[in-house]
């Protein structure tokens, strides 16, 4: 969507550009920044200019608006250092699929832009270049929300065409509200990895005072260069400030806060890792070591499973409605496990009809025990699996992992109960 006629006059009279420093003044209130590119998104009346604090400000102009031109955009060059530094620095791939972590600052407007080749991720992150060497593509761009098994499928493909290339680790830039469902479905269709596959996220843009992509992205290529590592993990801020990074398995890890930049916590296990700023790093957790095997990725997937959230009063017709076209469910109940009575009844007919379900806790942390209550046991009775201590969207991805690969219930069941990528914790860290 383009400027109004009003915006473009108002503009044009100034002379400003973008990049330019400029003073805008609207309903009797003046506000100074640098004139921002106006995207597709914007209303046509809006004008936005990014303040001194770091942030963007969107202004709706009107008839009474002025804008004036405060000074003009310094003409700078900024020379990015070469990708490659040293044919002895290890070579460490990069598959941006869309989130903002991978993007870059235009140092003259303040906008952001995805940096789709290794030579921008070097001028975002100049330590990178006395890391490792990069090499990276664009697998898609898409925001998180709109991630499928499909894209999980070809992302896990394109992960073990890197690593049977020779790359010591591979980097995963990712969108942060589905990075948990990504990581723990390569953790599944990888199998036993021969060494780290990071992925990593911002909870704060590139053009913000608080990004957390810079350190998050630099301290990735340090675990996978120096770490002695070799599974599916993910990289996020371990507390709010920049002081360390923690390193979480794949398949344990959860998205806990909408915005903090220590938003990911390790569930019922111990972060794998804490690493510093300057690289210091800790292992916390017992992790395997690097191998030189190639990787078989099985990305077979049974799309139609589905994950419903049990609640007081939850009527049982939504249960059988979605099950008519699915094929297997996990239910997130209360407490150990648990459904009301008439729910128990509508899961034995599922199960009767060949679909698997499977019952993990809303609680998160601790363990499903279907042994302790009645409605635990009427659940065992009628053919339910204990989803053990599983995320439930963990438990949603072995499912769809599991279905890919049989449909013979008592295998269903005993792939579900064993623990294949340390999704299941066999004792509770406090």
């Amino acid at each position: 969507m383009s400027y109004s006629e009003r915006a473009r006059q108002l503009l044009a009279s100034s002379q400003a550009r973008e990049g330019d420093t400029v003073r805008l003044k609207v309903r009797g209130k003046e506000h100074e920044g640098i004139l921002m590119p106006h995207h597709e998104f914007s209303h046509p009346d809006v004008i936005v200019i990014k303040l001194k604090s770091g942030y963007n400000m969107g202004l709706k102009v009107d008839e009474g608006s002025e804008l004036t031109l405060e000074s003009r955009a310094q003409e700078r060059t900024k020379k990015a250092k070469d990708a490659v530094n040293g044919n002895d620095l290890p070579t460490v791939s990069f598959l941006g699929t869309g989130g903002t972590i991978a993007s870059y600052v235009d140092y003259r407007t303040g906008a952001v832009h995805p940096a789709l080749k290794a030579e921008e991720l070097v001028a975002t992150v100049p330590e990178l270049s006395e890391i490792c060497r990069m090499r990276s593509h664009v697998v898609f761009s898409i925001f998180s929300e709109n991630m499928t098994p499909q894209n999980w499928q070809t992302l896990a493909s394109a992960v073990a065409d890197e690593l049977n290339d020779g790359a010591e680790g591979v980097i995963v830039p990712h969108g942060t509200d589905t990075l948990g469902f990504t990581s723990a479905a390569l953790s599944f269709m990888l199998g036993d990895v021969p060494r780290s596959v990071l992925l990593v996220g911002a909870q704060r843009s590139s053009d913000r005072p608080s990004s957390d992509s810079y350190i998050n992205l630099l301290s990735s290529a340090r675990f996978c260069v120096n770490a002695n590592a070799a599974e599916v993990f993910a990289l996020m801020h371990g507390e709010s400030s920049d002081s360390y990074v923690h390193i979480h398995r794949g398949t344990k890890v959860r998205k806990m806060h909408t915005s903090r930049r220590d938003a990911f916590q390790s569930v019922n296990c111990a972060p794998v890792a804490r690493l510093g700023m300057q690289g210091e790093l800790e292992i916390l957790s017992e992790c395997k070591p690097k191998s030189r095997t190639k990787v078989v990725p099985d990305t077979r997937m049974e799309k139609d499973v589905a994950l419903l959230y049990f609640y007081p009063g939850m009527s049982t017709e939504i249960v059988k409605k979605v099950m008519e076209d699915h094929k297997g469910l996990i239910m997130a109940g209360t407490g150990l496990g648990h459904v009301s009575r008439d729910m128990v009844h509508v899961l034995k007919d599922v199960i009767s009809e060949g679909k698997p379900v499977v019952m993990t806790s809303q609680c998160l942390g601790g363990r499903v025990n279907l042994n302790v209550y009645d409605t635990g046991r009427d659940l065992l009775s009628a053919g339910v699996i204990p989803g053990e201590d599983m995320l439930p969207e963990t438990a949603l991805i072995k499912l769809m992992w599991v279905l890919g690969r049989t449909q013979d219930m008592p295998e269903v069941e005993k792939e579900m109960l064993t623990d294949r990528r340390a999704e299941i914790s066999r004792r509770r860290d406090l």
